[in-house]
């Protein structure tokens, strides 16, 4: 069997970054507003969320899924290159199969891009950290 080199700090930081980069994507300063008018969920609905346990399970999810990119790039030829390339190839995966989702949601084509963004961008990043952090 090949050797298999996977950096756990990498991963890591990867699950770290989804509550960052969500935490900005989704902030008044970007989308935020956008995707509550998008979703309906206003100020008030949202401070009913259970945030730690919202959080808690957003990193454990990511840290599922940035070990699942970590493992697809374990070759130890992988470079920032190929690993930005397999984060969009992932993305577009996660992507694809959200908006059959959101299709028969009968979602918006404006909620679609802001979340489909984010999985972009998301998947792109870790890639790319993953493929250079080696």
């Amino acid at each position: 069997m090949e050797s298999m080199y996977i950096n756990h700090l990498a991963v890591f930081v990867c699950a770290c970054l989804s509550i960052l980069i969500g935490g900005v994507w989704w902030s008044p300063m970007l989308f935020g507003k956008a995707w509550s008018r998008e979703t309906g969920l206003d100020e008030e609905k949202l401070k009913e969320t259970n945030l730690k346990l919202v959080l808690g399970l957003t990193f454990i999810i990511a840290y599922i899924s940035s070990y699942n990119l970590a493992a697809f790039l374990g070759d130890p030829n992988t470079d920032w290159k190929w690993g930005t390339a397999a984060g969009l190839l992932a993305a577009f995966w996660a992507i694809a199969m959200y908006v059959i989702v959101s299709l028969f949601e009968q979602r918006t084509v404006r909620h679609m891009l802001i979340n489909s963004g984010y999985m972009a961008v998301y998947f792109g990043v870790c890639g790319f950290l993953l493929g250079f952090w080696r």
